[in-house]
């Protein structure tokens, strides 16, 4: 376990040591002088493992908010031609499939993503269809990462084979995740069968040599646990017997099928915004706004959005690239559409004074970054807070007793925003599948995880999407604007006058697979510690009090401040979250106990 004094340096050097050019410095400045970077990497809590490659001392790579060098930019031949090529070695775990609540995530160049998986994924989703009774449409969307397309004609060979009705895009477009929510729903809602469900091939964010496969059910939503361990399991068994049972015909014959429909999912969604977003509000106002797709799904919906709406959004880069070389580098030396990433946004963050408001997605358009002149590029938590204090006081149609839903790790300042207005708090486990029924049923008015992933509901108070919805976050950032006449940024200044200023962070340390294991594993009594930074402590969590699931880690709660630590289900990591009211040395003893807090409850399980 590293010393309280190590971490202190190493966070009194991040707001401008650890800036590597002049836009590199003008990104972090705009998250706020003072607040800590989210996604850092820090000495190893749990043992003696070596720290991420590429990185400077602090966890930073040189090559951070720089432009991506033509060297790091992946090889899309070798890319697809391991995609069709390569056989997955059923021997090595990482090449199993693993679908969770993002479905499966890899790439060819290791094995983890090919087309054996996507193969035998299909099929078991066609087989779980069968056992509940889901014989409606499949909308299948993708995004633009180089591995989704070839991931979507094989998907179609066997949705074909299966006589699975399936729309897609037509011209082989591009589907953004909220889009293939909204339109399930949309179907679902004028009937009661056949129910319609979804496919989305996208590796959300992730650098472009992924791939990504998810489903989401007839609740537009991502999947559960039960369904995500049904179709991993199914989906095993089919690439243990070299997917004999998988049915498929060939691409040309599957296109012809008529199970086959080509279909505009673009206009549909764009006329509906209307209903979701004072779309005439942003309109009067005559607002300047700048949008960066991200290179991602997105780029096809902004002209259709200015055309009917009247808008004046302005596409600053509308290249779509399958290597993403337009994009400036993460803070680990990665290519990485993460809009929420200071890094990854540098380009737009330099617009921030062109422009009334800029916002951008990521490639499957259920992220937002918010980019204002006061704040430059916004934390998530904050903007989330600001979202829901005007959604709140602007939506009239809305049922006063709907809660409001966040995930643990977001900030208290939402707690805070939420208890003002007299509503009731649904904290869930990181997630957002924790919030598909209350959306349905309109019992949760807003959802929204600190990863900068949102919905809420329709003007009239009825279910918009189940799955988040990076568009029309960005949008009620355009509509807050237009009405209020302040951007964003100014709005949370007005938060933190009235609430205190926190200071939140999220750092990522190397873990073993054994010790993220224990880490889900733990239970308030292994928390021996009645103090957290100097303060008693109020609440010992391993269940989140919104719906008392498992949050698959510990949660340790004091007055002015409180820490999170769980495994990530991806990475062999671990997320150690915190934050505080008192400032930033309360923010640095909040950390350096965490990690002596956590790893003591794990030295005692």
């Amino acid at each position: 376990m590293f010393q309280n004094r190590e971490l202190s340096e190493q966070r009194r050097s991040r707001p401008y040591a650890l800036c590597m050019s002049d836009v590199c410095c003008q990104a972090i400045n705009s998250v706020g002088a003072g607040h800590i970077l989210e996604g850092e990497t820090m000495p190893n809590a749990l043992g003696n493992m070596p720290q991420r490659t590429q990185s400077t001392h602090s966890g930073i790579s040189p090559l951070a908010g720089k432009p991506a060098p033509r060297e790091m930019l992946v090889d899309l031949i070798r890319l697809e031609k391991e995609y069709f090529d390569r056989k997955p070695d059923l021997e090595d775990p990482n090449q199993r499939v693993t679908f969770g609540t993002s479905g499966h995530r890899g790439t060819s160049l290791n094995g983890s993503y090919t087309e054996a998986h996507i193969l035998a994924i299909t099929q078991a989703i066609c087989d779980y269809r069968r056992t509940k009774g889901t014989s409606g449409p499949l909308y299948m969307g993708k995004d633009t990462h180089a591995l989704s397309a070839p991931a979507q004609r094989t998907a179609l060979e066997v949705l074909a084979a299966n006589n699975v009705d399936t729309i897609v895009q037509e011209k082989d477009g591009v589907t953004p995740t909220p889009v293939i929510s909204r339109a399930i729903l949309a179907f679902n809602r004028e009937r009661q069968a056949p129910r319609a469900d979804g496919i989305v091939i996208t590796p959300s964010h992730n650098p472009p040599e992924d791939g990504g496969f998810k489903y989401n059910p007839p609740h537009g939503g991502p999947a559960d646990s039960e369904a995500t361990r049904w179709v991993q399991d199914r989906a095993n068994d089919l690439l243990r017997a070299g997917n004999r049972d998988v049915k498929r015909i060939p691409y040309e014959k599957a296109t012809k099928a008529p199970s086959t429909r080509q279909g505009d999912l673009v206009l549909p969604y764009v006329r509906d915004l209307k209903n979701v977003v004072d779309m005439d509000a942003v309109r009067d106002a005559g607002l300047k706004v700048a949008v960066d797709p991200l290179g991602g799904a997105a780029r096809p919906y902004w002209e259709p959005i200015n055309s009917i709406y009247g808008l004046d959004i302005t596409v600053t880069n509308p290249t779509i690239d399958a290597t993403f070389s337009f994009m400036t580098v993460d803070h680990d030396g990665k290519i990485r559409m993460d809009c929420s990433s200071p890094y990854a946004m540098a380009r737009l963050v330099t617009l921030k004074d062109q422009y009334q408001l800029a916002f951008a997605n990521d490639p499957d358009s259920d992220r937002h970054g918010i980019v204002t002149p006061s704040a430059g590029l916004m934390n998530p938590n904050h903007f989330l807070a600001v979202a829901i204090r005007y959604l709140l006081t602007n939506r009239p149609e809305w049922n006063a007793q709907s809660a409001v839903g966040k995930t643990l790790v977001s900030s208290s300042m939402i707690d805070r925003v939420v208890e003002k207005f007299g509503r009731q708090l649904r904290e869930v486990p990181v997630g957002f599948k924790w919030f598909v029924s209350g959306l349905i049923d309109s019992s949760i008015c807003f959802g929204g995880e600190e990863s900068a992933g949102a919905s809420f509901l329709r003007r009239d108070g009825t279910v918009w999407t189940t799955d988040k919805d990076g568009l029309i976050m960005a949008l009620l950032a355009a509509e807050i604007t237009a009405r209020s006449g302040k951007d964003p940024g100014l709005h949370y200044r007005e938060l933190t006058t009235e609430f205190g200023n926190p200071f939140y962070v999220r750092i990522d340390a190397p873990a073993s697979p054994e010790q993220k294991q224990k880490l889900q594993k733990l239970s308030p009594g292994s928390v021996k510690e009645s103090k957290l930074a100097g303060e008693p402590i109020t609440a010992k969590l391993t269940h989140a009090p919104g719906n008392d699931a498992p949050m698959g880690g510990l949660k340790v709660v004091a007055k002015s401040g409180w820490f999170a630590a769980r495994p990530s289900g991806t990475e062999n990591i671990y997320k150690i979250y915190a934050e505080s009211f008192k400032g930033e040395s309360h923010l640095d003893s909040l950390l350096n106990e965490a990690q002596d807090i956590v790893g003591n409850a794990l030295s005692q399980s």
